[in-house]
């Protein structure tokens, strides 16, 4: 399959597409932005070093060989503490807002109670992101602007992939904090965690091969612990039907300096360990769905 040079195109975000589609994989990264609106930045009550810290900073750039391996690729633009594109679109607390909310809202989630609903009410560091109410209007705004080109593009990819090899794997792309639950103080040498939804989105036999393969490559793996996926997994993942979704947590410490926001010489090396997962698995999941095709 072959995309045109305009697929997708709109501010909110970065679609590589390949010369030709050539493997039944998707890639995308709804958390690696860093395009942070002026007006968003003047209604923040912490620095931007503080709402960077919610950033997958660098997961675009671990996974940039995609297109050249056949794959499409698609990463949000917009930050997470502006939009989470992981959650539900009205998965709010009606509580951060000021005016008419547009419906009932899914606010009875542990995601929202931890303050990180689909508009999060706080940093990574557990403060308060804005100094008063958010206006209601916000929301639609948001929404429209971020939220739904992404899953647009994203739904759009899930089925042309689908409808070319007959199966489609989607790699939701993600890292997470040395300091994270289950991983820093009880075990640092948790390098990747493989989220499936506790078995509910992608099927066990990729996921065991994923993570034979990462092990094989000198790095621990656990599985679902401390993150099984969110909306990406439960809305995409449904392996019954041919379309899986596999959420792989890279532990920041391996490729970058959390404190100073940038990238560690180690990054060229999990870098390439990417690259040459995304090769494999593309290769895996071509043998593994190929009698769906030719049914």
């Amino acid at each position: 399959m072959e995309f045109p040079s305009t697929a997708f195109a709109h501010e909110a975000l970065d679609f590589r597409p390949p010369a030709r589609q050539t493997a039944p994989v998707v890639v995308a990264s709804p958390h690696s932005g860093s395009v942070y609106p002026a007006t968003f930045l003047t209604q923040a009550a912490v620095s931007l070093a503080a709402l960077r810290r919610a950033e997958d900073a660098f997961v675009d750039d671990l996974f940039a060989a995609a297109p050249a391996l056949g794959i499409p690729f698609l990463a949000a633009r917009f930050p997470r503490s502006f939009v989470d594109a992981n959650r539900e679109p009205y998965e709010l607390d009606p509580g951060m807002f000021e005016g008419p909310l547009p419906g009932p809202l899914n606010h009875r989630t542990t995601r929202v109670a931890a303050g990180l609903g689909m508009i999060p009410r706080v940093a990574a560091s557990g403060e308060a992101i804005y100094r008063g109410r958010v206006p209601s209007h916000e929301i639609e705004h948001r929404l429209e602007t971020c939220w739904r080109p992404y899953h647009t593009a994203l739904t759009t990819l899930v089925e042309q992939t689908f409808r070319q090899f007959g199966a489609v794997l989607l790699v939701d792309a993600h890292s997470m904090p040395s300091s994270a639950s289950g991983v820093g103080a009880r075990d640092r040498r948790v390098d990747i965690v493989l989220g499936d939804n506790h078995g509910e989105a992608c099927d066990p036999d990729l996921v065991e091969w994923a993570e034979t393969w990462l092990a094989s490559q000198g790095l621990r793996v656990r599985r679902n612990q401390p993150y099984a996926g969110g909306f990406t997994t439960q809305r995409y993942g449904r392996p019954s039907i041919g379309r899986h979704t596999l959420q792989i947590e890279i532990n920041r410490a391996l490729y970058m300096d959390e404190a100073r926001h940038e990238k560690l010489p180690e990054a060229a090396r999990v870098q390439a360990l990417m690259t040459g997962l995304l090769q494999a698995l593309g290769a895996e999941a071509a043998t593994a769905f190929q009698p769906l095709a030719a049914e």
